[in-house]
């Protein structure tokens, strides 16, 4: 053999209860139960056992048992000198117990030291330990040499067999664990495989469709200048411009998600200060920065925009503050106005489906979090739907349906925490 197999301690996982079966389970407890249920017996049948006799033995027992614990926890965590030094307390409890006249309890304990001393210690420390044990309780029992070797080769046997099997769970378990993690990575190249051929197909499809519109658009907005001025041409001329405005933001958004997708999305402090700076909106970053999941980021992103187009459409001319903290668990967006005095485009606060802060919730809630939205200052998840009116998620029918901002608005506020 090797000088390995001697010096090392067995696997963490052969040592713990990792990958035992429920039989496996059932059985050692109730060798517990046969080990503790002898010791009892053995100490509190004895005739000379009562009163503080019996204390005394009780005190014994948990000592023992403390010990054994304390045993079992040094050899987990691969401490030999504790480990030693439990395990001879254990044997000179044994000792103490012959020398007594409790003998059943005292061999109960050579025993169970012997089997575990070969289990869970390196062979280096095990066999001298246990050696030197049967040597010593030879000497004091008076057991002849021939039966006393039997019982020590017997002991040896079985303590090491119980090695063996533990060592062959923690490989077995090791493996299991291995097998698990690379099922997990190869799901995980497959679901990015599949993430950049849609990517692809995005690009393919909806991006070039997108820049080509783009390009039809200005070139109507170039012919419609060369026309002569009129009431007429100036509404074509703002309608072609708002469209022109809503394909190259469409055409930014999908840029993002394929990078998104692809997993190559910039910092997100970066991109707020990007977002905000087509609005003139101050942008305060707080924490560390740290990598965020992609659907933390891309929903923190969706509800920054929201929120933004929010303002554009409700409250031109307001001043924005977009406010972004990494907290030790999760991280939070607000994002205020100081709300709109002046019309927007005509026809743009009326514009979209009406749902824009509901959808914003939805995402908030599919990863855990929250999103507060309301007039002068956030106000709780359950009445902004119905207190946001159409800068909220309020839908048809909600007061001021309109869009127009109410004279005497004083702002809007949409806060979202999500765990990080």
């Amino acid at each position: 053999m090797t000088p390995r197999p001697w010096t090392a301690w067995p696997a963490r996982e052969a040592l713990a209860r990792a990958g035992l079966t429920d039989a496996r389970r059932r059985l050692a407890r109730l060798v517990r139960l046969l080990v503790g249920g002898a010791l009892l017996w053995s100490t509190f049948s004895q005739r000379q056992v009562s009163g503080w006799g019996a204390v005394a033995a009780m005190a014994g027992i948990l000592a023992v048992g403390f010990c054994a614990w304390g045993f079992y926890r040094a050899t987990l965590e691969h401490r030999l000198w504790p480990s030693v030094g439990l395990l001879v307390l254990l044997l000179g409890a044994a000792f103490a117990a012959d020398r007594t006249g409790f003998g059943v309890a005292a061999v109960v304990l050579w025993c169970g030291c012997a089997v575990t001393c070969i289990q869970r210690l390196p062979l280096v420390a095990a066999l001298p330990t246990a050696l030197t044990a049967f040597t010593g309780y030879t000497i004091l029992t008076g057991e002849g040499l021939f039966s006393t070797l039997i019982t020590t080769g017997g002991l040896f046997l079985g303590g090491y067999a119980l090695r063996l099997d533990a060592e062959a769970r923690g490989n077995a378990h090791r493996l299991l664990v291995q097998e698990r993690a690379a099922r997990a990575a190869e799901a995980e190249t497959a679901a990015l495989a599949e993430r950049a051929r849609i990517a692809r197909d995005i690009h393919d499809v909806l991006a070039h469709s997108l820049s080509a519109q783009l390009v039809h658009l200005e070139a109507a907005r170039l012919r419609i200048e060369q026309e002569p001025h009129g009431p007429f041409r100036d509404q074509i001329l703002e309608r072609v411009v708002a469209a022109r405005s809503m394909a190259r933001e469409g055409l930014a958004e999908t840029r993002q998600a394929l990078s998104a997708l692809r997993g190559e999305m910039a910092p997100l402090g970066d991109y707020l200060r990007e977002l905000a700076a087509t609005d003139g909106a101050e942008v305060v970053v707080e924490g560390a920065p740290r990598p965020l999941r992609a659907e933390v980021s891309q929903a923190v992103r969706r509800v920054a925009q929201e929120a933004l187009t929010n303002v554009r459409k409700h409250a031109p001319g307001a001043r924005v503050s977009i406010l972004f903290s990494y907290g030790a668990d999760d991280v939070t967006l607000v994002v205020r106005d100081s709300g709109g005095r002046r019309k927007g485009p005509a026809g743009l606060p009326a514009s979209g489906s009406g749902y824009g802060l509901l959808g914003m919730r939805e995402r908030a809630e599919l990863l855990g979090g929250t999103l507060e939205a309301g007039p002068a200052g956030p106000v709780a998840a359950a009445d902004s739907a119905d207190s946001a009116g159409p800068r909220g998620s309020g839908g048809p029918g909600a007061p001021g349906d309109t869009g127009a901002p109410a004279p005497d608005e004083k702002g809007f506020s949409v806060r979202l925490r999500v765990p990080a």
